[in-house]
């Protein structure tokens, strides 16, 4: 594996467990036992290391999402197929990890809030009217503000006034947000899809 992407892997370890702000260019060379020099001469500063980190991060994410559209059996079953890709993404993340972009990154936070508002706006609403057409979502349901309540959702694990750290689970607070927006949206039909699915994937945490 070439330096940079050691660099880069390495980073991502440390920000999703210690949080962006808590982790210097300093720790991240004596993690991997070069000097600072070494990481400068791939970026040039934090700043492109975390925005380096974070276009991996949503490239992963654009690919998982369009994967279990393709592999999945209904619009319910792709919902389940993405809670389980965040059991792992958010295991032992750090709440903190948003909000310290948002402060000191605002270029990359950028980035996150268009992957937001375009692609996972899109995303939603696919699978809104998937559902719909599959009569597992009520067809009578306002599209436009079911997305925007979920893209909004999507934040509220992280905000570590309303839910700390340390009384709430990350994987499980997203865990429960999302099958909260699925009850609110399941037809009849829907909800003993979700049933079923429940306890198919039985999550940890």
């Amino acid at each position: 594996m070439e330096i940079k992407e050691r660099i880069k892997q390495k980073a991502d370890e440390l920000y999703r467990r210690y949080g962006v702000k808590a982790v210097t260019m300093d720790e991240i060379a004596g993690q991997l036992g070069v000097s600072k020099k070494t990481i400068y001469q791939s970026f040039s500063d934090k700043n492109e290391l975390v925005d380096a980190v974070i276009d991996d991060m949503l490239k992963f994410n654009r690919e998982c999402c369009q994967s279990y559209r393709r592999n999945s059996e209904n619009a319910i079953h792709e919902v389940f197929l993405a809670m389980e890709m965040l059991q792992v993404m958010f295991n032992n993340m750090n709440s903190s990890i948003l909000f310290d972009i948002e402060r000191n990154h605002p270029d990359t936070f950028k980035k996150f809030k268009e992957f937001k508002y375009k692609f996972l706006y899109e995303t939603i609403r696919e699978n809104i009217e998937r559902g719909i057409k599959e009569k597992l979502y009520r067809p009578e349901i306002n599209v436009d503000v079911v997305i925007k309540v979920r893209l909004e959702a999507i934040m509220l694990p992280f905000n570590d006034e309303i839910f700390p750290k340390s009384k709430f689970s990350l994987v499980a607070l997203q865990r429960e947000l999302i099958e909260l927006f699925l009850f609110g949206i399941a037809s009849l039909k829907g909800y003993e899809v979700i049933l079923k699915y429940q306890k198919k994937f039985r999550f940890a945490g």
